[in-house]
């Protein structure tokens, strides 16, 4: 299940060697192992991917990619999970970021109508930056850690289960005299 679920949404290694994006990695692409779907690789790409989301630059995908080819971890997946992230939920999750940040640091939350403009990057982000990094750094912790050990979880359940099914197959063999 797993590995086919991934193998169907996930590109081509050779199409996404070519991709602009990641091409500035050159021959780091040809390690066999960011291409590779087993436990290991899904698992660190999940955090990579959702710790990364989490990060307020314009590079994320790059920063993912850099990442996933530093630790080996599947690069596709590390990428596309980024994305949970997009310019229609950036919004709410940078400001809940925000939110936890001030919390932590035990800052009045500041109510904030967000403009996209240098002016107001200059005016308002100078008085929120320290609750919104601390706030992006947690979130992208928490949910980096618990989207790596959910799918850690999940792929051990689903290969104890498929080990168990074949176990009864074969017990159901033997009963019925077609033994291995």
């Amino acid at each position: 299940m797993a590995r086919k679920f991934f193998k169907r949404w996930l590109p081509a290694p050779e199409r996404m060697r070519e991709h602009p994006s990641v091409r500035v990695f050159g021959s780091l692409l040809h390690d066999p192992n960011l291409w590779h779907l087993n436990r290991r690789s899904v698992t660190f790409a999940f955090f990579i991917g959702l710790f990364t989301a989490f990060v307020p630059v314009p590079t994320q995908m790059l920063l993912a990619a850099l990442i996933a080819i530093l630790l080996r971890a599947n690069l596709p997946l590390s990428v596309m999970l980024v994305w949970i992230t997009n310019p229609v939920t950036m919004p709410a999750f940078f400001y809940f970021s925000y939110k936890v940040g001030a919390a932590v640091l035990d800052v009045p939350a500041k109510t904030f109508v967000f403009e996209l403009s240098w002016q107001w990057i200059q005016n308002e982000l100078v008085l929120l930056w320290r609750p919104f990094l601390l706030g992006c750094l947690l979130t992208g912790l928490f949910s980096g850690l618990l989207g790596a050990v959910s799918m850690h979880i999940m792929w051990r359940v689903h290969v104890v289960r498929r080990w168990r099914k074949r176990q009864q197959l074969r017990a159901a063999r033997r009963v019925n005299g077609n033994g291995d």
